[in-house]
Parts: C-alpha cells; sequence; structure tokens
C-alpha cells in the first residue's frame, strides 16, 4: 500500500508529536506516535469527504424532487386549462340549438 498522505498532514501530525513529547522519549517513540496521528487525521479527512458527497446526494436528489414537483403543478394547471376550454364547445352548441329553436317557434 503507497503512502497516500500528503506533506502537510505528515507536517501536522509531526508537529503535534513534538509538542506532546515526553522527557526521555527517542525519535523513534516520535515518529511512531506521528505515524498514529497521521493515520487519524488521514482517516477524518476520508469520513468528512464522505460525509460532503453523501450530502451533495441529498441536495441533489431535494432540487430533482422540487423539479418534479413543479414540473407536476405545471401539468395539472395545463389540464385545468383544458378543460375550461372543453366547456366553450358544450356552450356554444347548447346556445346554437336555443337560436334554432327560437328561430323556429318565432317563424
Amino acid at each position: 500500500m503507497t503512502n497516500k498522505v500528503s506533506k502537510e498532514t505528515q507536517e501536522q501530525a509531526l508537529k503535534v508529536a513534538t509538542g506532546r513529547q515526553k522527557k526521555g522519549q527517542s525519535k523513534e517513540q516520535t515518529k511512531l506516535i506521528a505515524q498514529g496521528i497521521e493515520k487519524g487525521i488521514s482517516e477524518y479527512k476520508k469520513l468528512q469527504s464522505k460525509k460532503s458527497r453523501e450530502r451533495d446526494k441529498d441536495r441533489k436528489q431535494q432540487v430533482k424532487q422540487k423539479q418534479r414537483a413543479a414540473e407536476e403543478l405545471a401539468g395539472v394547471d395545463k389540464l385545468s386549462d383544458v378543460n375550461s376550454t372543453n366547456k366553450l364547445p358544450w356552450l356554444l352548441l347548447g346556445l346554437s340549438w336555443l337560436g334554432f329553436i327560437s328561430y323556429l317557434l318565432l317563424s
């Protein structure tokens, strides 16, 4: 397995390890502690990036749901417009029949 820890993380870990160094602690022990800190930092970064990806996925899903809801509402509005325009031919037919009947009765 290759070492994928950045130089920045290594420097941070070494700085923390030397800051916490006890009297009589050898350099090798300090390096081991620094490696453990590096591993902890890298695991933390992985966890944070994973959480960030999940938040992005959730946000994208919410956006898609809002778009679908808006499209459905637009579709419902179109249907109501169609229903109101379907009444017009029936109204005109009724008026024409009334006109025809009145013409027959008056003539």
